[in-house]
């Protein structure tokens, strides 16, 4: 059994999806489909998505939500007429719309989930019924019937009781079309995912059914050595491991995103991404491991965003406990990090800026001088993680002295260094501003000759 992932290109039209039903069709063991919300037509298209987004925020406002509504509704009731489908499904896509618009605003958190998640879910019922009407035999199936997830305030993942709900759908005979991007919690509770949140659908589908195969269909031919919006022509990478994607999604790969591994990788699935516009090419696996090759480094990504909370005090690592109340104290404010970098007398962790406002940031910062006694403490901002990645790595030496050297030649300043114990990957913290500099003159040591 194959599991297919349709993304938000891949489902934006009628022209789109009639693509997704010739795909699935020419493989009968494409038997699990999960789909995204309607994206971007064009260049300046909205996302369903967001529309809805705009839809929840007006009925938060108590504004005339009509007009926001009949804006979602028309939008799919274009993809219906271009699939020749009657009037039916979108009566029951505006009736669903209402009901959720009418629904508790108690929790403005659980009430945006639920509206955006009418993007996914509708998607599914309109796809199921257009493969029915074209012979296809399909059934709607809601992440009620099984994707179970957490409470808040955690962000969303599965139970491990979700496995077992959805495992029986292996046993379908017919095309089951599956919403991506949220589940439910025990008490019926509709929770969103995080970003790649039908990546992580998909893989949860995956990994209950034991597929031999995860397909992530989206708008490119394959997963590219570094970003092509940056770098020109960069390599194609054929096989990567799962540890290797891990490694390069963290950092700004936007084809797949990390945490969309983990159901996957957890039983060893292969996973396949994939072109829906050009099918036939054979796109990027994602496998548990693979042979080595002679070149080093597999890719190199990058992303923004980053917050560092510097934390200076004398004989820091005389004092039992110094780090574990640090985190403490970030825990309380519900943020997670990603680094911590320290010396003597210093630390150094670095988190992801949108979890900041100016409220936790001067708690955090208080506390710290506080309860700590420590004699510096500063968030600083604007900051850049650079990501080079390769199994191959551990087998070379001096990978670091020549990332180094090149990064030296942009003109930035290395603020940080990580490695990993596993040797796969070498992280560099970095102003922001130098960014797309630094990748393009890391591309250039470990890549320049890789299609000569």
């Amino acid at each position: 059994m194959i599991v297919c992932k349709f993304g938000g290109t891949s489902v934006a039209s009628a022209e789109q999806i009639q693509k997704v039903a010739n795909i699935v069709k020419s493989n009968p063991a494409r038997k699990i489909v999960a789909v995204s919300a309607p994206g971007k037509r064009s260049g300046d298209d909205i996302k369903v998505t967001d529309l809805l987004i705009q839809l929840a925020n007006a009925a938060l406002l108590q504004e005339n939500t009509e007009e926001k509504l009949q804006t979602v509704v028309d939008r799919f009731r274009a993809i219906a007429d271009g699939l020749g489908l009657d009037n039916a499904i979108c009566d029951v896509i505006a009736e669903d719309l209402r009901e959720r618009v009418q629904g508790d605003k108690t929790n403005v958190e659980l009430f945006i989930d639920s509206i955006k998640a009418a993007g996914e879910d509708n998607n599914a019922k309109l796809i199921a019924a257009y493969f029915n009407a074209i012979g296809m035999p399909a059934r709607y199936v809601s992440p009620k019937e099984g994707l179970v997830v957490n409470d808040l305030p955690e962000r969303t993942f599965a139970l491990p009781e979700a496995y077992a709900n959805l495992a029986p759908l292996k046993d379908t005979k017919e095309i089951i079309v599956f919403p991506g991007f949220f589940g439910y919690t025990k008490a019926g509770v509709l929770r969103t995912f995080d970003r790649g949140g039908s990546d992580i659908t998909g893989s949860i589908l995956a990994a209950a059914v034991e597929a031999e195969l995860y397909e992530n269909f989206t708008d490119v031919d394959c997963v590219f050595s570094a970003n092509p919006k940056v770098v020109n022509d960069p390599v194609e990478i054929k096989e990567i491991t799962y540890r290797e994607m891990r490694e390069l999604s963290y950092a700004g790969f936007s084809v797949f995103h990390d945490e969309a591994l983990m159901p996957v990788y957890k039983i060893g699935v292969p996973v396949n991404i994939k072109n829906t516009n050009n099918p036939s090419a054979p796109g990027t696996r994602i496998v548990p491991s693979r042979p080595a090759t002679g070149r080093p480094v597999t890719g190199i990504s990058a992303d923004s965003g980053f917050s560092t909370l510097y934390v200076s005090k004398y004989l820091m690592n005389r004092e039992v406990g110094f780090g574990r109340k640090l985190l403490q104290i970030l825990e309380d404010e519900n943020i997670s990090y990603e680094h911590t970098p320290s010396g003597l007398d210093d630390i150094s962790v670095i988190m992801r800026s949108n979890q900041l406002t100016p409220e936790n940031e001067a708690r955090i910062l208080s506390r710290v001088k506080e309860e700590l006694h420590a004699e510096y403490v500063e968030m600083r901002h604007g900051f850049s993680m650079i990501v080079i990645v390769g199994e191959g790595m551990r087998h070379n030496t001096g990978l670091a002295a020549r990332a180094a050297t090149a990064i030296s030649k942009t003109g930035a300043n290395i603020e940080m260094i990580n490695q990993g114990s596993s040797e796969v990957s070498l992280v560099f913290g970095v102003l922001q501003e130098y960014e797309n500099r630094i990748l393009q003159a890391l591309y250039e040591e470990f890549f320049a000759h890789a299609k000569a």
